[in-house]
């Protein structure tokens, strides 16, 4: 636990020296393994919930993106549960469903999400796919 930057402890009494060095290495022990424990969590998250054919996945998203409200448009230029732009719906085959996100089905913009997720990866939604552990 003694570190570069850490004073170094002086006790006078041997009780008190052996009391606090058992202290100090449960602490590093608990810090040593903690981290370990929860990047373990972290790091099987991605591989088992982020398959863009999953509906469960774009569920996901869309809870964190518009609280699953699949026909949001708060007038912030994203609209849909997924939260596309305008440009982005278009551009990869929306409008063969509706004229915005906001107006087509759940089905309907998950189809077009996987296309957008094929094309730009999980970055296309940079904020929530973080969040999610999906990239």
């Amino acid at each position: 636990m003694s570190g570069r930057h850490r004073k170094p402890s002086t006790l006078s009494d041997t009780t008190g020296s052996i009391a606090l060095a058992s202290l100090k290495v449960g602490i590093a022990a608990a810090t040593v393994t903690a981290p370990v424990a929860l990047a373990g969590t972290a790091m099987a998250a991605p591989s088992a919930s982020a398959s863009p054919q999953s509906n469960a996945t774009w569920d996901r998203l869309a809870k964190c993106e518009s609280t699953n409200n699949w026909d949001a448009d708060t007038g912030n230029g994203f609209k849909g549960g997924l939260q596309f732009t305008d440009s982005t719906w278009k551009a990869f085959g929306g409008k063969q469903y509706a004229k915005h996100a906001d107006e087509a089905s759940r089905e309907e913009q998950i189809a077009v999400a996987k296309k957008v997720q094929a094309e730009q990866g999980w970055k296309a939604w940079p904020t929530c796919t973080k969040k999610l552990g999906m990239r």
